[in-house]
This record gives structure tokens, C-alpha cells and sequence, in this order.
């Protein structure tokens, strides 16, 4: 098993720009590629990760400083510490008794559903493995039960590839990305929940009429709807929630300094993320055109899905702009929601990665920030309550990963563990509640009733074909009168 483990960890450390080449190189021989047409296929892909992933970088650096003043400034005293979602990643790859089994079994079990025709997806993304293994992990932590956790991990990971295939069309239509889908759990677990609340916004009159996307904007007001100008206009707003004070304090030659790095960054992260991503794409290509013409000649009228990392859909001016405004609206609900004891965790680190968590909010009001914006509050009070939930089991987790945790927090947690709907759904009906007041009650409820909604009405293939046909049609009208 020790040698197996080691395996495993030398795989995932090599990071995606590196483990990607040559799981894209050796799935084009497969499909019969010419070798030169793979050798760049590989690389193309490997150096488009290593660009999302500076661009990424970048966006992260510039608001986590914001981050930072911005709860300075509201002066939110809360009691769980948001250390980020690189401290559940460490926790999942230190957690040895797990993660073996779900790597293992879990990459077997995708090619083996693949075999039967169950999914179409083949999830490359090696490295966001660990989510499934955190999920186990977390789930092992709280009811002591290897076999367990194990169980509901694996079922997890077959949602996921499930609801990866069933939203891979609007996937490829929205984002442009022929042959993928995004079997990423952290994310993708809100997909039905995000489908079903823009069916509700469809019901509430005047609010169903706002429509206000990237490219409607730029139609109709030019350069000042252009992405580089919207990114640069709400970097200089967060710029401003996070430095006004410090300004107004006398401190002009550093608040100012900052307040403009923040907005001209994020202007640029805005136009630079898109070209990263067809970077990417322009790697994917050949693997896609390959794979179809393989098996049209194999398997007739089988199709396979290539399943990446969310990261690759980030840079969409909608979902980038959504994600900056969901930053001082999370910090409000964290405020607003501890009062009834719903939520505890005082956002910080994963402030800045919001726009992961905003893709699903985007996708179905196809690029409606005004829905975008209402649909991510959901999510993110969603993902507060969970975050808090699950602080003990990410707080023991990471102490038996040697994980040191800042010496002024008692529990930690982030927003990032807090975005693991699937196996907290999955894992309630096996845990006591003697412990939960009645504002985590209520907001139990709410989650659950409104997840579990979702999901039937997601995977009932009526309702799930006239949800698709609306929104087809809707954009149909929508380019008629646009």
C-alpha cells in the first residue's frame, strides 16, 4: 500500500501542467493521432494550463489583499477561519486511508462506466481527484466508518460523471468547448440547484425581464461594455470597498496605489483568461476531432466526453464578473447569516476563487449577471452553511495532516470545503444532530429540501428535456431581438 500511496502522490504533485501532456499525448495515439499532431496537441494543452493558471495566480494575489481589508474594515468577528481550499486538498492527499482507495477504484470505475455506456465522460483531471477524496475523508471523520466512506465517495464521483455528461451540451454550447464536460465536484453538485432557481426567476415578474450580459452591454454601450472595461470598473469597486478607509486615514500614496493595481489586474485578467482558454482549447482540438472519428469507425453512435477542470471555463467575462460581485455579497451574508447561527466561518482566503463557484449560477441564466449574481448568493450561503458544518472534521483532518493552524483560531474551515454539496448531502442521514442549533436546523432544511428538489426535477428526463428546449429557445428569441 506504501508504495502504491507513493505512486499516487508523485501523480498529483506533478501538478496539471505537467501530468496533462501526456494524458492528452497518449489518449491521441489511442485515437490514432498522427504522433506530430499529438506531440503539440500535448504541449499546447500542457502550456494553456500553465497560462489559466498564472492568470488564476494573478487574480488570486490582487484579491486577496482586498480580501483582507475588506474584513478589516466590517470588523466581522466570527469564529471559524477560512484557511482556503488548499488546506482541504492537503488534508485529502494526507489522508492515507482513503485516498488510495478512491484514486484507485475511482479511476477504474470511470473506465468501467464508460465500458457499459453509463457515462460518456473520461475525467483526465487526475489532480481534482482529491476532491472525491476529501469528500470520503470528511465523511470517514465524522462517522468513524471506513466502508462507509468509501461507498458514498465512489457515488459521488458517479453523480458527478452523470451530471457532467447531462450538462455537457450546455457546457460546449455556452462556453465553446466541443467534446468536454466538467466532472469537477466542487462545483458541478450546484449545477441542478442553479437550474432550478433560474427556473423560479423565470416566475417572478419584472425580475424575469432584467437581462444584463457582457455582450449585450458591449452592443449597446461599446468599449464601456467591453470586458477589460467591466473587469477594470469592479476591480476598482472592490479597490474601493478595500482601501477607501485607508485613504481616508491619510495613508493616499498606498491606498491609492492599491486601489488602482486592484482595478487595472483585474481589467486584465478579464481579457487575458478568455485567450488562455482557447489557447487550451486549441490543443483539445485534435484530440476531439480524433476521438469522434474513432470511434464512428469502432462504435458506432458512441460519443466520449473529455472531463476537465472547471478552471478551464473561469475566464468567461460572465462568470469572472459575477464572482467579483459575489465578493462583498458573501462577506454580507457571513455577517447577516451568524446572527441566526447559520454560518460561522469568517470568509478570507477563498474570496478570491469565487468566480469557480459562480460558473453554475452563469450557465443557465446564459451570462445574466443579474441572475448570475441572485442565483451565487444562493450558492454561497449554501456553501457558508456547509463551510461551518464541517469545520470540526476539516479542522481534525488538517491537524492530522500537520497542517498549523494560525494560533488566533479555534476551528478552521473554507469556502471551498463548504462547496461539497454531494457528500454532505449524502452523508446527514448517518450523523446525529444532537449538537446543531435551530438556525443550522432551519438552514438544513432549506438546503436539503431545496438540493433534493433539484436533483429530481434535474434527472427526470421529461422535465429535464423541456428545461434544455426553453433554454434553447430563450436564446433563440434572444438573438432574434438583440
Amino acid at each position: 500500500m506504501g508504495a502504491v500511496r507513493e505512486v499516487i502522490d508523485f501523480i498529483l504533485n506533478l501538478g496539471p501542467s505537467i501530468i496533462m501532456p501526456f494524458i492528452i499525448f497518449i489518449m491521441a495515439m489511442i485515437f490514432q493521432v498522427p504522433i506530430g499532431k499529438a506531440i503539440r496537441a500535448g504541449l499546447t494543452v500542457g502550456i494553456g494550463f500553465i497560462g489559466i493558471n498564472l492568470v488564476i495566480g494573478l487574480m488570486v494575489e490582487t484579491l486577496g489583499p482586498a480580501a483582507e481589508a475588506m474584513v478589516s474594515n466590517l470588523n466581522i468577528n466570527l469564529t471559524i477561519l477560512d484557511t482556503g481550499w488548499p488546506t482541504a486538498a492537503a488534508a485529502a492527499f494526507s489522508a492515507t486511508t482513503i485516498l488510495p482507495w478512491i484514486f484507485g477504484l475511482g479511476i477504474l470505475l470511470n473506465i468501467l462506466l464508460i465500458i457499459t455506456k453509463f457515462t460518456k465522460t473520461l475525467n483526465i483531471d487526475m489532480w481534482n481527484y482529491w476532491q472525491f477524496i476529501f469528500g470520503a475523508a470528511f465523511i470517514y471523520a465524522a462517522t468513524n466508518n471506513f466502508i462507509l466512506s468509501i461507498v458514498i465517495g465512489l457515488v459521488a464521483l458517479v453523480i458527478t460523471l452523470k451530471l457532467a455528461d447531462m450538462t455537457a451540451p450546455k457546457v460546449q454550447e455556452f462556453f465553446g468547448l466541443p467534446g468536454v464536460s466538467l466532472p469537477h465536484m466542487q462545483t458541478m453538485a450546484w449545477a441542478p440547484v442553479g437550474m432550478v432557481l433560474d427556473k423560479v426567476l423565470d416566475k417572478i415578474p419584472g425580475l424575469n425581464k432584467l437581462n444584463a450580459d457582457p455582450d449585450k452591454i458591449q452592443k449597446k454601450y461599446g468599449i464601456l461594455g467591453e470586458p477589460l472595461f467591466i473587469g477594470t470598473v469592479l476591480g476598482a469597486l472592490i479597490g474601493e470597498l478595500a482601501f477607501f478607509p485607508q485613504i481616508m486615514a491619510g495613508e493616499l500614496e498606498s491606498g491609492i496605489s492599491q486601489l488602482l493595481t486592484t482595478a487595472i489586474t483585474l481589467g486584465a485578467v478579464m481579457m487575458i483568461f478568455p485567450r488562455m482558454v482557447r489557447l487550451l482549447m486549441e490543443g483539445l482540438l485534435p484530440i476531439s476531432d480524433g476521438a469522434k472519428k474513432f470511434l464512428n469507425k469502432k462504435f458506432p453512435g458512441r460519443e466520449l466526453l473529455i472531463g476537465l477542470d472547471v478552471a478551464t471555463v473561469v475566464g468567461n467575462p460572465s462568470v469572472v464578473a459575477t464572482g467579483l460581485l459575489l465578493v462583498p455579497i458573501t462577506l454580507i451574508l457571513a455577517v447577516v447569516l451568524s446572527f441566526s447561527g447559520i454560518n460561522q466561518l469568517l470568509p478570507f482566503t477563498d474570496l478570491a476563487v469565487l468566480p469557480f463557484f459562480a460558473v453554475w449560477a452563469v450557465v443557465w441564466s446564459r451570462g445574466n449577471l443579474i441572475r448570475g449574481v441572485l442565483i451565487g448568493s444562493f450558492f454561497m450561503a449554501g456553501i457558508l452553511l456547509i463551510a461551518t458544518f464541517i469545520a470540526p472534521l476539516q479542522t481534525q483532518l488538517a491537524e492530522a495532516a500537520s497542517f498549523n493552524i494560525p494560533e488566533n483560531a479555534s476551528l478552521i474551515s473554507s469556502l471551498g470545503g463548504g462547496s461539497f454539496l454531494l457528500p454532505w448531502l449524502l452523508m446527514l442521514p448517518f450523523i446525529s444532530g444532537s449538537e446543531w442549533t435551530l438556525g443550522i436546523v432551519i438552514g438544513i432544511v432549506i438546503l436539503v429540501a431545496v438540493s433534493i428538489f433539484s436533483y429530481i426535477y434535474f434527472f427526470i428526463p421529461k422535465l429535464r428535456k423541456k428545461e434544455f428546449e426553453k433554454n434553447e429557445d430563450n436564446k433563440s428569441q434572444e438573438k432574434k431581438t438583440g
